[in-house]
């Protein structure tokens, strides 16, 4: 019998058989790829998520100037237990009256046009006080109109809540294209106490002489 076919058979079986294991072993061994570098760097946020207040410019803004206004000018008296204190580059007058309860504090600004509208000045000077934004009919139910010297006022009583309450007195007035506060900020008690005087204080206000 010829045994050579079949030897050479099996030598063949076996190399292939070789092959394939040598195959298998090295398929096995191909390390699996990293994963890819995020697009936005490390630590970089997603598209989409929120930014810091420093990306948002905020400190920036920070710094912005306000422009005052500087044309013709008003005149008031202020009340005698009015204390005067030292103006400033933002004040065209400033007052202390102490009280119950500690130091109200009299700003009176003024700034070129409407400054955003009585409801939005209003709702800014809410937000000091820490409480939520009012609508026009809310706004229109809470102000009082008020005519003097030839100026119109638009007055404000806001009072906070809480624990040390803080209150505002104030009064809105246009004039020569820009808008005049007259605001009176500090403890509810004392605030609420000072409203004659407040409104009093109102009646003397009146264009400056030129």
């Amino acid at each position: 019998m010829n045994r050579r076919p079949t030897l050479i058979c099996l030598a063949c079986t076996l190399v292939l058989a070789a092959g394939c294991r040598r195959e298998e072993i090295t398929t096995y061994r191909v390390p699996k790829e990293p994963a890819p570098a995020s697009p936005h760097g490390a630590g970089a946020p997603a598209a989409g998520a929120p930014t810091t207040p420093a990306a948002r410019g905020d400190a920036a803004l920070a710094n912005t100037a306000v422009a005052v206004a500087t044309g013709a000018s008003l005149a008031w008296t202020a009340p005698a237990h009015w204390t005067a204190k030292a103006g400033s580059s933002m004040r065209k007058g400033s007052y202390a009256i102490k009280g119950e309860g500690g130091e109200a504090d009299m700003a009176i600004t003024a700034f070129p046009g409407d400054v955003g509208g009585d409801l939005a000045n209003l709702n800014r000077w809410r937000g000091q006080l820490q409480l939520p934004p009012v609508g026009q009919a809310e706004f229109d139910a809470s102000t009082q109109h008020l005519d003097r010297n030839g100026l119109h006022m638009t007055v404000v009583d806001v009072a906070g809540t809480g624990a040390n309450a803080q209150r505002i007195l104030g009064a809105m007035v246009p004039y020569s294209g820009a808008t005049w506060f007259f605001k009176l900020l500090g403890p509810d008690a004392l605030v609420a106490k000072e409203k004659p005087a407040f409104l009093a204080f109102l009646d003397t206000i009146k264009p400056a002489a030129p």
